[in-house]
């Protein structure tokens, strides 16, 4: 039994590990500056954690025969109380995980959590069930106010974000349901959510964040490839959160300032 034991630990790892090789990879092609930092964090992490995985399976495998058919008083019982093995391994485990910890801090330090620099591209993004709504600030580069009373989802656009007519701010304000951004541009992201918490989620652009209801979270990130790429939500934000995806354009800055005039021209 003990052997049997064995082989079905030493098979299951052994297919699980190869599952990993096989698929090799799990996120789309990398499209933003930080892309190739983070990538490079994950798959550190996944070598390491591999070799965890796999030394602790083969032990377990290895002992689960070893100390077959022995009872408590066996010298399989050997670790308890062995105040060694218990600090070496919780040191290792401390090590492993601050290490990894600390190693990733500049990707968070520098590409996350710092302000946007001066001539970022600014869009407001607003979740809500189950719509993502992106809001330019237009030619005079301030956004107009909004008030919680004029919203109304149902009728889309400029209602659903509950711009508010009366604001000079808001003439030029451009409401879409599509993002466009142009490349090689740091895009300051302005994080808002109508109803519950949402979660931004562009996996090319290696950019996840939480919009939360009555909070404004400025993010940023900076594409560095044109082309369409997946917005999803990534938090469970009620019966239809299935259907909560946009699209994010990626153009060229000349593009780019086209398509903003002509929403503007639109809106004369």
């Amino acid at each position: 039994m003990g052997l049997a034991l064995l082989l079905v630990i030493w098979l299951i790892t052994l297919a699980s590990t190869c599952f990993f090789l096989v698929k090799r990879w799990w996120l789309p092609t990398g499209a933003s500056s930080a892309a190739a930092g983070i990538d490079h964090h994950f798959v550190v992490t996944y070598i390491l954690m591999g070799i965890v995985f796999m030394a602790a399976q083969m032990i377990l495998g290895f002992f689960a025969w070893r100390y077959r058919g022995q009872g408590s008083s066996s010298k399989a019982h050997y670790t308890h109380g062995n105040n060694k093995l218990e600090i070496a391994w919780t040191v290792l485990t401390a090590v492993l995980f601050i290490g990894l910890n600390w190693a990733s801090r500049p990707l968070w330090a520098s590409e996350r959590f710092r302000p946007a620099q001066p001539g970022a591209v600014q869009v407001e993004v607003t979740g809500m069930q189950f719509q993502w709504y992106f809001r330019y600030p237009g030619p005079d580069g301030k956004f107009g106010a909004t008030k919680p009373e004029l919203i109304d989802p149902s009728a889309g656009g400029e209602s659903a974000v509950g711009l508010d007519p009366a604001d000079p701010a808001s003439k030029d304000d451009v409401v879409t349901g599509t993002m466009y951004v142009p490349v090689n541009r740091e895009v300051e992201v302005i994080l808002r959510a109508h109803d519950v918490i949402h979660s931004f989620f562009v996996p090319s652009m290696r950019f996840k964040q939480d919009a939360v209801p009555g909070l404004a979270i400025h993010m940023h990130f900076t594409p560095i490839a044109t082309g369409d790429y997946e917005i999803a939500c990534a938090e469970l934000c009620g019966m239809g959160h299935y259907k909560m995806h946009g699209m994010l354009k990626v153009i060229s800055q000349q593009e780019y300032d086209k398509w903003l005039a002509a929403r503007e021209a639109e809106k004369q």
